[in-house]
């Protein structure tokens, strides 16, 4: 019984910190620039500036960004190196998008990956991601975001 019940208290614990942002996002987030990559996107230049200068509000329960709010979305967080990262967002000719941790800044072997699930939206009509619907943690002040395969770095507010 004893066992049982340390286990339901375990996977309960689990599954309530998987359904949470991590702390070090929590706060406000403005998209300064746009990282230059060689990327092949669905994006033209007008529709990634427009971004630049909005802000990501993250709760350890929401996410928001531009007037477009979610109460407890799912949550998924992962450390992945820069091999995996580049393997997973570059293509394998030499012809097609090529992305890497240095091109966009990051000098640690390993970042944290936040991914936030969320209803489809209509950004743009060329996508359905929401900016700041998935970050890598680049430190404590500064996080890297894509959108339609276009890389930004957004910075806390506040500090």
């Amino acid at each position: 019984m004893i066992r049982f019940f340390c286990c339901f208290v375990f996977v309960a614990t689990t599954i309530a910190t998987a359904q949470q942002v991590p702390p070090e996002l929590v706060g406000k987030w403005a998209i300064e620039r746009e990282i230059p990559t060689g990327t092949i996107s669905c994006w033209d230049d007008k529709q990634a500036k427009a971004i630049l200068g909005t802000q990501i509000e993250y709760t350890a329960h929401s996410f928001a960004w531009n007037h477009k709010h979610f109460d407890h979305p799912t949550v998924k967080v992962a450390l992945v190196s820069a091999d995996e990262f580049h393997n997973q967002r570059s293509a394998p000719s030499g012809n097609g998008s090529e992305v890497s941790f240095r091109q966009l800044g990051i000098s640690t072997p390993r970042v944290k990956q936040v991914t936030i699930g969320h209803p489809p939206a209509n950004i743009t009509g060329a996508t359905t991601e929401i900016p700041g619907d998935e970050v890598w943690i680049k430190n404590s002040n500064a996080i890297v975001l894509a959108v339609c395969n276009i890389y930004f770095e957004a910075k806390r507010l506040g500090q």
